[in-house]
């Protein structure tokens, strides 16, 4: 089965087609084009801005895949492919009503089916792609812990299209406390991928931040405590905020962050005996957090195997909307798909 997917839920505008084949996916073409420079400028996505940057990107983008596909960029070579994916939520609205009126409108010129896809989903399904051959897969029972700006949830799952959450996070997310923390340091927007730079320069033993909910015994996240702890002592330090401090600063922030997530996760490792363990979203692209998840599995003996996405498909793409759409083939009406920027896992 061969899909177009489409991803628009935020400042990406991303196009992929997939080829299923089993259990796992062959990736074809994937093309994205981002407003992210735009945003940088104000240190936050801007949703209109976003939304109207995607009205010029979207058919280009779809074009692209085609060409790098079929070597062709006519929209009649669509009759290629077998059905449609579209994410419809979560995000903002705006973004969101750009693919999905494309993709409702490519659906019905060419009288294929589409798919409507929790972007949340999407992430985890990122797992499931390969290049170019077949590879080691993750086996259910599996965790997956999905890390990115806006969330921080854990779900167990034991088959396909069976999503229990397990806790999610209270307040901010991983990727927004690290983008906060970022602007506190002054940072660029997106600040998560220069603060693990920095912090690989930092002191781990100069500042110790607080570990929200870390012995809590749920699996529910929290790290507005710990960016309120960073901005107190960024505030104390005032005109002080020297190279060193920043990389120290950041050094603690990521310690923090990694060591909340490592423990909690691997905790709900041992007490549900999964199989694999599923690291998404655009935080999993840290190398740094990949290598504690590693180290700790291996240092606690278990027997759990450790799947990330390649790294240019944790972040935003319609390669995993595509692949979660083929492990979770359910068209339906064109009429019955809305958009749904509040869109929870379901």
């Amino acid at each position: 089965m061969t899909i177009l997917g489409i991803e628009t839920s935020c400042d990406e505008t991303a196009a992929a087609i997939i080829e299923g084949k089993d259990s796992y996916v062959i990736l074809k073409a994937n093309t994205l084009a981002t407003s992210l420079d735009l945003h940088a400028k104000t240190g936050g996505i801007i949703p209109e801005q976003a939304a109207r940057e995607q009205v010029k990107y979207i058919l280009p983008v779809i074009k692209d895949v085609l060409q790098k596909t079929y070597g062709a960029d006519s929209f009649t070579i669509l009759n290629k492919i077998d059905a449609i994916a579209i994410t419809y939520g979560p995000g903002l609205i705006g973004s969101l009503l750009v693919g999905v009126e494309t993709a409702k409108t490519l659906a019905f010129a060419l009288n294929k089916p589409i798919v409507p896809i929790n972007h949340m989903v999407g992430h985890i399904y990122a797992n499931f792609i390969v290049e170019n051959e077949k590879i080691n897969l993750p086996e259910f029972p599996l965790l997956a812990l999905v890390v990115s700006g806006g969330h921080t949830d854990l779900l167990l799952m034991k088959r396909h299209g069976d999503f229990h959450l397990l806790g999610g996070t209270r307040d901010d997310a991983a990727g927004e406390a690290f983008d906060k923390i970022g602007r506190m340091i002054g940072l660029a927007y997106p600040a998560g991928p220069e603060i693990e730079r920095l912090a690989k320069l930092g002191n781990p033993k100069r500042f110790h931040f607080p570990r929200p909910l870390l012995y809590e015994n749920t699996y529910e996240f929290s790290f507005s405590g710990l960016k309120t702890a960073v901005l107190r002592e960024v505030t104390k330090l005032a005109d002080k905020l020297t190279s060193q401090t920043i990389q120290d600063i950041c050094r603690a922030t990521q310690d923090a962050i990694s060591e909340v997530l490592v423990k909690k996760t691997l905790r709900a490792v041992k007490e549900h005996n999964v199989k694999s363990l599923l690291l998404s979203g655009g935080v999993a692209a840290n190398q740094t957090l990949r290598d504690s998840f590693s180290q700790m599995i291996t240092e606690q003996g278990l027997t759990t195997n450790l799947f990330a996405p390649a790294k240019n498909l944790c972040t935003d793409n319609a390669a995993m909307i595509a692949s979660a759409a083929y492990f979770n083939f359910h068209p339906i009406p064109l009429n019955d798909i809305t958009a749904d920027p509040e869109l929870y896992f379901n």
